[in-house]
C-alpha cells in the first residue's frame, strides 16, 4: 500500500498501488491535513516485520500539516502566514510548525515504529539539516517548544498569532505539553535518513 501527497497539479498518472492527494502549498488545506491523518494511520499498520519507505522533498510542512490538539486548520494558516511574511528563516518557520503539527519533527517515523524506516530525500534547505526539512518526519527534533516560543518573541509576533496556539507554545515550554521525539530516542534506531539531491547538486549542475 502506498500514499503520496503531491502540490496542486502534481499527481502522476498510472499508479495502481499507491493513493495520491492533491494539497494546497505553501498554505495548508484539508486535503493536507486528511492525508496526514492517512499517512499516520498507514504507518500505524506497519509490523516489526515491514519496510516502510518514505518519499520526501521540500514543501512537506505545508502538504502534510495537521493541526495539534486544540488547534484548527484556520489558526495553522494564520500562523504560516504571519511566519513566511516575517523574514524568519525556514529552520526558525519550521521549529514553530513543527511544535503545532501532528506528523512533523518525527511523529511519522513514531507512527511507523518498530517498522524500518527508509528515508530518501530532496532538500530543498541550505544546509541540509534533516529535521528541518519538510519538518522532519522521520527525524529526531532538536528544537522545543521554548525554540519556537522565542522564534515568535524574537520577530514580535504574539500580537499577531491565534490566542490558541500561543497557548499551546507556553504550555509547551512551561513542561506541560510532551514535546517532539527528540535525539537518542529509540525509535529512530530503526530509521535511516538520506539526502538524494540538494541545492548543491542543482548548483554543481
Amino acid at each position: 500500500d502506498g500514499l503520496v501527497v503531491v502540490k496542486d497539479g502534481y499527481g502522476a498518472p498510472g499508479l495502481e498501488r499507491v493513493r495520491q492527494v492533491e494539497a494546497s502549498h505553501p498554505m495548508p488545506d484539508e486535503r493536507g491535513a486528511a492525508a496526514a491523518r492517512g499517512l499516520l494511520e498507514l504507518a500505524g499498520r506497519a509490523g516489526e516485520d515491514d519496510l516502510v519507505i518514505c518519499l520526501i522533498s521540500g514543501g512537506g510542512s505545508a502538504l502534510t500539516a495537521l493541526p495539534a490538539p486544540g488547534l484548527t486548520l484556520a489558526d495553522l494558516r494564520l500562523s504560516v502566514d504571519v511566519l513566511l511574511k516575517c523574514g524568519a528563516d525556514i529552520g526558525e518557520v519550521n521549529a514553530v510548525r513543527k511544535h503545532l503539527t501532528m506528523v512533523a519533527a518525527g511523529r511519522l517515523a513514531v507512527a511507523a515504529f518498530p517498522a524500518t524506516v527508509l528515508t530518501l530525500i530532496i532538500s530543498d534547505v541550505i544546509g541540509d539539516d534533516l529535521d528541518v526539512i519538510a519538518s522532519g518526519l522521520t527525524v529526531p527534533d532538536k528544537s522545543t517548544f521554548a525554540d519556537a516560543l522565542a522564534v515568535v518573541e524574537r520577530n514580535s509576533l504574539k500580537e499577531k498569532f491565534a490566542p490558541a496556539v500561543l497557548d499551546r507554545l507556553e504550555a509547551g515550554a512551561r513542561g506541560e505539553i510532551e514535546e517532539t521525539p527528540k535525539p537518542g530516542d529509540p525509535v529512530f534506531r530503526r530509521v535511516e535518513n538520506h539526502v538524494l539531491c540538494s541545492n548543491r547538486d542543482a548548483l554543481d549542475a
